[in-house]
């Protein structure tokens, strides 16, 4: 069984962790590669809000989706 608190301590570090911890592979790799592509816009001010959002969101859904399984 998959630890909420520990699914939200992975996503917190490197978002989309905490979905490959609790086996969501998928949503993991595309979580990650936005957050990357969002970090690298972040130069020109305009990718702060959308990883921000990415990050916050990929804290969240590791949480409850550790947490319902």
């Amino acid at each position: 069984m998959a630890s909420p608190v520990l699914a939200v301590i992975l996503s917190f570090f490197i978002p989309g962790l905490g979905q490959f911890y609790t086996g969501q592979f998928l949503k993991a790799i595309a979580l990650f590669i936005l957050a990357v592509i969002f970090a690298g816009l972040s130069t020109v001010l305009i990718g702060i809000p959308f990883y921000l959002i990415i990050w916050i969101y990929s804290m969240y859904d590791a949480y409850t989706t550790a947490e319902g399984r």
